[in-house]
């Protein structure tokens, strides 16, 4: 049987992706039924965090609900809901200039089908979360990179990223924060990005969570690409992160820039969404609901993931051969751990002899030095004696 070349990245098929040597680690630690601590959680519905359930159920029970009502581009209740929202966040965005999709995945497989044509080139950080390479390969487009450099804060390599561009080259794509440095956009990043002359793709699906001690984000960073005031910016967001509710599946695209060169995205935009009516008539209903009745989950998630940032940092304190990469925002902390080992044998032995489930750098295609991954949103005892357990292991 053929399959096509789509399902597969690389030299990596699926099949084979799903048995790793950590993978299988993982497994065996689970069916053991031992003292199993999984810090790599990132589904916030099993992660113990309350939820309005009566306000949730009341939002989706709409009779309104029952009746088809087919726009491409999203309800325009919908659209007016995500408006309201960025300008709660001092931004200035016209419902005229959004689009519902079903998720931030949609979006990015959206977006690919607008400007790229199969063989086409898209540029993508590195670090990044992985998922990128499989929505590409699904478009029959390829992925160049450029790197995310560190040097006690993490910043684009833009003479790498100018280097990256070639004659196929159609979108920039910015992870802001970054998944899973935590870094957010600089302002001057930004800016020479726009003078590339590409669109940019900001995926901000993390953007509403700061770690920073007063709750806000560095000066010199912006909270969205949607700052733009020229050339053509599309940032990504949606229910799953922002009040954490992924089940719900819905997600959009904002639009920012110049006049001219929206009003065409947003044409392209609407004839590629008319092809799927993908979004579910409830949850596009519901939608100014669900943001309202989501706000203590975002809460009890800042709350937390600060928390456990400061928990990361204390056992960390406690290892000398172990640090903590400055992290900015989102769900993740990064730890340099000693090269006695690769990322992905630290990940391996943490499980097998530590019952401690962490992400190996690789995973996200840090190739230099040794890295773990962990998620600040896991459950704070667990994390709390997880971390107790790394630290251990890295001192001796």
């Amino acid at each position: 049987m053929t399959f096509s070349r789509r399902t597969r990245v690389g030299d990596l098929a699926v099949p084979e992706h799903a048995h790793n040597a950590l993978s299988r680690a993982v497994a065996r630690a689970r069916a053991n039924a031992g003292d199993f601590l999984d810090l790599t959680v990132s589904n916030p519905t099993s992660a113990g965090l309350p939820y309005d359930a009566a306000a949730i159920a009341s939002a989706l029970a709409t009779p309104r609900s029952l009746v088809y009502e087919p726009e491409a581009l999203g309800l325009p209740s919908a659209r007016a809901a995500v408006a309201a929202l960025y300008a709660k966040l001092g931004l200035d965005v016209e419902p005229s200039r959004v689009a519902i999709t079903s998720s931030t995945s949609e979006a990015y497989a959206v977006l690919f089908k607008m400007f790229c044509d199969p063989g086409d080139e898209v540029l993508v950080p590195v670090p990044s979360y992985p998922l990128l390479a499989w929505l590409a390969a699904f478009e029959g487009i390829e992925l160049r990179t450029y790197p995310l450099e560190y040097a006690g804060h993490w910043h684009v390599d833009l003479a790498a990223l100018e280097r990256a561009i070639g004659p196929r080259t159609r979108l920039v794509v910015v992870v802001s924060p970054n998944n899973p440095t935590g870094s957010f956009l600089g302002r001057e990043e930004l800016d020479a990005m726009l003078d590339l002359g590409l669109p940019i793709v900001s995926d901000e699906v993390f953007a509403t969570y700061p770690l920073g001690t007063s709750g806000t984000i560095p000066d010199h960073r912006i909270d969205s690409a949607l700052r733009a005031s020229r050339g053509l910016v599309f940032a990504l967001s949606g229910l799953s992160k922002l009040v954490g509710l992924p089940q719900m599946k819905l997600g959009w695209i904002a639009c920012a820039g110049e006049d001219t060169r929206v009003s065409e995205a947003i044409e392209r935009l609407e004839t590629v969404l008319d092809a799927y009516l993908s979004v579910g008539a409830p949850v596009q209903h519901a939608l100014p609901e669900l943001l309202r009745a989501g706000r203590a989950t975002s809460d009890a998630i800042r709350a937390r993931t600060r928390a456990n940032l400061s928990v990361v940092r204390a056992a960390v304190a406690r290892a000398s051969s172990m640090s903590l990469l400055d992290v900015e925002g989102g769900w993740y902390a990064t730890l340099r751990v000693p090269e006695t080992r690769s990322d992905e044998e630290w990940a391996v032995h943490l499980v097998e002899d530590e019952g401690v489930h962490v992400h190996p750098g690789y995973f996200f295609d840090m190739t230099r030095g040794a890295h773990l991954v962990v998620s600040l949103l896991t459950p704070e005892d667990d994390l709390r004696r997880g971390m107790d357990r790394i630290a251990r292991v890295a001192s001796r």
